[in-house]
């Protein structure tokens, strides 16, 4: 599940109850190669929604939450779930949301051996509250309030990076889902990490 899918969920569960805390959501990318990686991305929706996203697929084959291939959904015992979607390999065959295809990483294989990893921001920010009216926008506040969207590039080092560089390898963004969705947040219009594998 990616942005725009939880984008999605959100205005249909905005539009019938008002819930906080809806989701956090961390996309890990680490290069192990000039040509690979492992992507990692991890969602968790919390309690006061999961349950009601489980019931609405009872009768059905997947949970729409945790449907796509190569995930694992894990009930947490507060009710909540935590949805974990790996893929490895080739950076073409990486899986990702494959109905936003803005929010699909770049790599760039540098002759020094190094890999650049970019993000497009322009479909971040501000898409879902521009659509919604303010009844629409204020449930939206409420289920949002304290959620993050991570994007975390990493390899054995980073070279030069836009984002936080936070050690280990690794370089992250974290952005509040409420600053992306009121479009108050300021972006540069890629987000990236030079790494070495």
């Amino acid at each position: 599940m990616n942005f725009s899918t939880i984008g999605k969920l959100a205005g249909v569960l905005a539009l019938t109850v008002g819930l906080a805390g809806c989701v956090d959501m961390t996309q890990d990318l680490k290069i192990t190669s000039a040509t690979t990686a492992l992507a990692t991305i991890t969602t968790t929706m919390s309690a006061d929604i999961y349950p009601m996203i489980k019931a609405g697929a009872a009768g059905e084959d997947a949970d729409p939450f945790c449907e796509e291939e190569g995930s694992t959904l894990t009930e947490n015992a507060d009710g909540s779930a935590t949805c974990v979607m790996v893929s490895e390999g080739n950076f073409a065959d990486l899986k990702f949301d494959e109905d936003d295809s803005s929010s699909k990483p770049t790599f760039t294989a540098n002759p020094d051996g190094t890999v650049r990893v970019a993000v497009q921001t322009e479909g971040m920010i501000g898409e879902l509250g521009a659509e919604q009216d303010a009844q629409t926008k204020a449930m939206m506040q409420q289920m949002f309030e304290g959620r993050f969207l991570t994007l975390r590039f990493g390899g054995s080092q980073v070279i030069e990076t836009n984002m936080d560089d936070v050690g280990g390898g690794y370089a992250e963004k974290k952005m509040a889902f409420l600053d992306l969705i009121n479009g108050t947040i300021e972006l540069p219009e890629e987000l990236y990490a030079v790494v070495r594998p």
